[in-house]
């Protein structure tokens, strides 16, 4: 069987990961999963900014949006469950609406609204803060809890219909993602917790094996001493 990895598969390994720690740990859980989701978030900018510093761009949030390392799969897609914004406003603050995403239906079917709270109000921020912690990016609500996500970028001075699309090639795969995800939640989880962190992520692969297939949680396995702050 091979593994199919999704932006549905990339959302439930955070809410595992969130199930887990909150009811082993509680309040202290979740906060040793907010700074996992930092740290992960956080290194998906910085490898942005490489490339982008590579190739001679300005670290702004344009450029931000041209080397965005994701794209939609065809499994979202024919879900119809693929992201659908909206611009609220260009300048001077860009404020994106969102009202569809693949990661809010999968916590959502998961039952795990406050996983995805904890999420999705510091994912974008982090990845942002990765890339270029000048760029003041907001997320002051999620569809978890309302009828629509505002993203907010101050300062952001776009013009009217102004876009920049992802540059062809700046993508990574959602088997990338996934692992980059498990493994640097794990290697958070580890430093705060010991051995008790070890038991938390090998128990997440271990309902991998049940809820996908066992081919997926050994891809994910695969990467165990990938460097995911190289620029590749």
């Amino acid at each position: 069987m091979t593994a199919v990895f999704t932006e549905m598969m990339h959302a439930w390994i955070a809410a595992e990961y969130h199930r887990e720690l909150t009811e082993r740990y509680e309040e202290q859980g979740r906060n040793a999963f907010l700074l996992a989701v930092r740290y992960y978030a956080s290194q998906r900018g910085r490898r942005m900014a490489k490339r982008a510093v590579r190739d001679g761009q300005p670290l702004t949030y344009r450029t931000y949006q041209e080397y965005g390392e994701w794209a939609p799969t065809e499994e979202a897609k024919q879900a119809g469950i693929s992201n659908r914004s909206e611009i609220l406003s260009y300048a001077p603050d860009l404020i994106t609406k969102i009202t569809v995403c693949p990661w809010h239906a999968q916590f959502a079917e998961m039952g795990m609204a406050e996983a995805g709270e904890d999420y999705c109000r510091f994912l974008d921020s982090s990845i942002v803060q990765g890339f270029n912690p000048e760029i003041v990016y907001e997320v002051s609500q999620t569809l978890h809890h309302h009828d629509c996500c505002i993203h907010t970028v101050r300062n952001a001075c776009y013009e009217e219909g102004e876009s920049h699309p992802k540059k062809p090639g700046m993508q990574k795969s959602f088997e990338y993602h996934c692992a980059h995800s498990y493994w640097s939640m794990r290697h958070v989880i580890e430093d705060i917790f010991g051995e008790e962190g070890t038991k938390i992520a090998e128990k997440i692969l271990e309902d991998m094996e049940k809820t996908y297939s066992p081919e997926a949680a050994d891809v994910i396995r695969c990467y165990e001493h990938t460097d995911f702050e190289k620029a590749d």
